[in-house]
This record gives structure tokens, sequence and C-alpha cells, in this order.
């Protein structure tokens, strides 16, 4: 039998919660309407999605991949539904060779018209650390000065920029027989950023770190859980040092939940600091599974829809956060840092 052909049934017996609802409104604080290919559908469809769901607000980081991508769905989805969608922009890393060493200044400036354009914040994708290279043609550095001027616009203007830097810890391994991300990998190659010819995955999150450290009036949102979300250690130390550093758990249910003591003790301990958000297509099945990972106490079950999880073939465990928790991370923490409420 080939792995590929390999579906096992789990003999365990255990506790399964429908929670069809989240216990409050939740504000998804990351998604990506045009990804998910909501950008071809009525946005009455997407809002019957939302409230069936549970979910009050949606933030839409598209916008990071151009701002006529952001233009365009601010004048669709923020035109039709104002409180229901917030649009981040972003930074165009392939300006950098035409601008030289004025880039930083550049960039920021656009960032000024994206705010006045609507954008609510921006989103910096991990090409930067792992291909955005200067005039010279030297890879960029995420903590690299000359983007100084970014992150301090972004702090005048009050806009959280949301980073995801690196990727899981995994994907900087050797794909051999070790690699728990292997079927993963295999699926999907380009996913993997071996060192060299890439940096090291610590030296890419130690350089976001740098950063925050550095702009301690901007307000900076970790994605996948902080972009670190295997040492939940090394992020709530960050958290601790860095009053202006907040995370989202996007993306990441299937790595929280299978340290689900120490991700308890973490969602506890930084209650505040904690987004709710999927980056997945909204769909009811979808965010229940999400709801049952933070509101229910079951044992052993799958993180992910498919028949086969698609990020390692572990099962997670539900983390019962009480109310005071799942109100902070549900949406009173995204509409303080995102929505400005």
């Amino acid at each position: 039998m080939q792995l590929s052909d390999f579906r096992p049934r789990s003999a365990m017996v255990a506790k399964t919660t429908r929670v069809d609802r989240p216990r409050y409104p939740a504000v998804d604080a990351h998604n990506h309407i045009g990804f998910s290919g909501w950008d071809q559908r009525p946005v009455s469809e997407l809002l019957e999605v939302l409230d069936a769901a549970g979910v009050r607000a949606l933030v839409d980081l598209d916008g990071g991949w151009g701002e006529d991508i952001l233009a365009r769905h601010i004048d669709t989805f923020k035109a039709a539904a104002p409180d229901r969608f917030c649009m981040f922009g972003g930074v165009d890393w392939a300006a950098w060779p035409e601008r030289g060493n004025a880039f930083g200044d550049w960039a920021a400036g656009r960032l000024r018209a994206q705010a006045a354009r609507g954008a609510q914040g921006f989103k910096v994708w991990k090409n930067l650390g792992l291909h955005v290279r200067d005039q010279a043609g030297a890879l960029a550095p995420i903590e690299d000065e000359r983007l100084d001027p970014i992150w301090a616009t972004a702090g005048e203007l009050g806009l959280p920029i949301m980073f995801h830097i690196a990727d899981p810890v995994a994907f900087f391994w050797p794909l051999d027989e070790r690699n728990e991300r292997w079927e993963e990998l295999q699926a999907h190659p380009d996913w993997h950023f071996p060192s060299p010819p890439y940096p090291p995955f610590e030296s890419l999150v130690e350089g976001m770190a740098r950063v925050i450290e550095r702009h301690p009036g901007t307000t900076f949102i970790g994605a996948h859980g902080g972009c670190y979300a295997e040492n939940l250690g090394w992020v709530s130390r960050l958290i601790e040092r860095c009053p202006n550093f907040y995370i989202d758990i996007s993306a990441r249910i299937g790595e929280l939940g299978r340290q689900p003591y120490t991700a308890r003790r973490f969602f506890l301990r930084h209650a505040g600091r904690i987004l709710f958000g999927t980056d997945a297509t909204p769909a009811a099945d979808m965010y229940q599974l999400h709801y049952r990972f933070l509101e229910s106490d079951d044992e052993s079950f799958d993180y992910g829809l498919g028949e086969v999880p698609a990020q390692g073939r572990w099962q997670v465990c539900g983390l019962r956060l009480p109310d005071r928790v799942l109100r902070q991370v549900y949406y009173e923490n995204a509409e303080r840092v995102i929505l400005g409420l």
C-alpha cells in the first residue's frame, strides 16, 4: 500500500460536540475574499454565510496583493456592507530595485494613499525575508533599517501591520523521512524553504521581533499564531516584551490543538493579545470546527475537513476556554486593534 492510500480510522470512542455558532459574535481577523473565490459571487451570499456562522465582521487581506485588488474589494464589499468588512493594503516589494534606497519612503507614501482610499491595516507577506531583494540584488533582511519608514508610517496612521513571516518550522527542514510535513510539502513543493539557500527559520522570526521592538508606537499582529505556533514559549516572551504585539490563530488550530495544556495556559495568560482568524474559505463547517476547538473539551478530533489532515497526521483536543477569554478572542481584541472601536 502506498502512503497516499492510507486512510486509517480512529478506534477511539470520544465525545463529539457540535458548535453551530460561537458563544459570542466573532470577527474573522484573517481571511482572503479573493483567494477563496468569494469575489466572484454576490456579496449578499457571503453575508448569508457569515450571518449563519455568527461572524459579525471579516478582515480581508487581499489588498496586500496589489492596490488594484484593494480598490476593487473596497468598492464591492466595503461599499455594500461597511460594518461587515475591513480591508488591508500592502507593500509593492517589486518596486524596490527601481526605487533604490528611496524605496522605504516611497512605500510609506503608498501606505498613506491606501489608508486614504480606505485601508484599515497593512499585510506583510512571507516574501519579505525569503524573496524580496534590493536594488543591488541582495536579499533584504526583515529588520533592514531602510524599511523603517514603512513601519513608522503605519504607527503614525494608527493602523496595524499584520506580519506573516516565515512559515511552519518543518518547511525549513530537509525533506526526508523525519519531516512531519512531508505529505504537505509533496503536494506543495514551492512551500519548501531549506536553509541554505534560504535563511534559517529562527533568523527570520528574530528579525521580525527586532522590528517590533524597534517600533513600539506601531501595532503588529503576528499571523498564524505569532508566526511560531510550534513554540508558544517564544511567542509568549515576545508578547511580554512588546505591548504592541498581538497574534491571530489563523490556520494553526492543528498546531495549537496538539499541545492543548500549553495552548490553554497561553490563551488564559494572553487573552487580551489573541485574535480569532481562520485563513480559510468562509463556510459553515469550517467555522464550526474552529468554534469546537475553542469552546469544547472534546478529545482527539480532526483539525481539518479533508479525509487526510492537510498539515500532518495527528489530531487535536479542544481548549474549553472560559467566557472571559472567548469574548476577547472572538471580538473584543479585533474591535480594539483593527476596527478601532
